[in-house]
């Protein structure tokens, strides 16, 4: 069973990274607009994005207060704006969602302290939608 719903996770998260990514190459920007995201763990995370719409999206979330749930590709290396972190959100695949799948679901501290792991049962396709995660603000170009 728990092999059947890690796949079934994989599947969804690829056919959602499949028309996320589309949409985000499409729609680059020479600008790019930086976001705290912080967790139930007070833990910060820089979300570096690109899209326009994307940025005009998560500083309207922002501004309301939204509870959104941020969704994306990890990529497994430090980011420079995201020196704490061993990773970061790929830009090209930030979306924002009222739900998401519990597959995709950590905790900041939880996938550093797994990201070995991250990309098989843990986080399928790479995919991190942490459910406590909050945008709380936009920031300086670090």
């Amino acid at each position: 069973m728990r092999r059947m719903t890690a796949r079934l996770g994989a599947l969804v998260a690829t056919a959602l990274l499949a028309v996320t990514t589309q949409a985000g190459q499409a729609g680059a920007a020479d600008e790019a607009a930086y976001f705290t995201m912080r967790d139930i763990t007070r833990s910060d995370f820089v979300i570096k994005l690109t899209d326009p719409a994307k940025i005009r999206e998560a500083r309207d979330i922002v501004a309301n207060q939204e509870h959104r749930i941020v969704v994306g590709r990890l990529v497994k290396r430090p980011a420079e704006y995201n020196p704490r972190w061993s990773f970061h959100y790929n830009p090209d695949t930030v979306q924002f969602v009222a739900a998401a799948i519990e597959v995709c679901d950590a905790t900041t501290p939880y996938v550093e302290d797994h990201l070995d792991e991250a990309g098989g049962a843990f986080l399928p396709g790479l995919v991190w939608c942490p459910w406590t995660g909050r945008l709380t603000a936009e920031i300086p170009t670090p």
